[in-house]
């Protein structure tokens, strides 16, 4: 009888620590950040960063490239490394320049190092600036939301620079 009713107390306790749900985490004093460099996606050359894997049925329309393009503090390639944009792009629109991006921003300096932001989103390449989705990410960017914005800073064709600005809710 005692055993019978200590199991009816351990599972009233276990249903009232279930119905209150999770303890909340502390917010942390940076809610926001915002990290700013350049991509460098080269197709060309003898180190390319950026590889075509599939070429598409009609004109560009399904060509998918994977890339691993370096991330640097400033527009020159020869700048300081942050990180490596790691993921790849398919040309998906049958008209006008669109691309569907999957990417990793893998960080490894900074005070970010170890952690990674995950961007997918559409880039209508032919504007002047376009914003994907910050969907998640690792490390201090586990479970993070935010956007990125980006231009083409320079592009020799089919070799180019991109500037991205990521802000992200860590």
């Amino acid at each position: 009888m005692a055993s019978c009713k200590l199991y009816s107390l351990l599972l009233a306790a276990a249903v009232f620590v279930l119905a209150a749900g999770p303890t909340p985490l502390p917010v942390s004093a940076a809610s926001s950040a915002h990290l700013h460099f350049y991509m460098h996606d080269v197709l060309t050359g003898p180190s390319p960063t950026a590889v075509q894997v599939v070429n598409g049925p009609h004109g560009h329309f399904g060509d998918t490239i994977v890339i691993d393009d370096v991330l640097t503090q400033t527009s020159s390639r020869s700048s300081a490394a942050v990180g490596r944009a790691q993921g790849h792009y398919t040309w998906a629109s049958t008209g006008n320049p669109e691309l569907l991006v999957t990417m990793n921003v893998v960080l490894s300096s900074g005070p970010y190092a170890g952690s990674s932001v995950t961007v997918v989103g559409r880039d209508d390449i032919g504007a002047a600036v376009r914003e994907l989705s910050v969907v998640g990410g690792t490390g201090q960017f586990r479970m993070a939301r935010g956007y990125v914005l980006w231009k083409t800073v320079s592009l020799d064709n089919p070799n180019a620079v991109l500037e991205l600005d990521v802000f992200v809710n860590p």
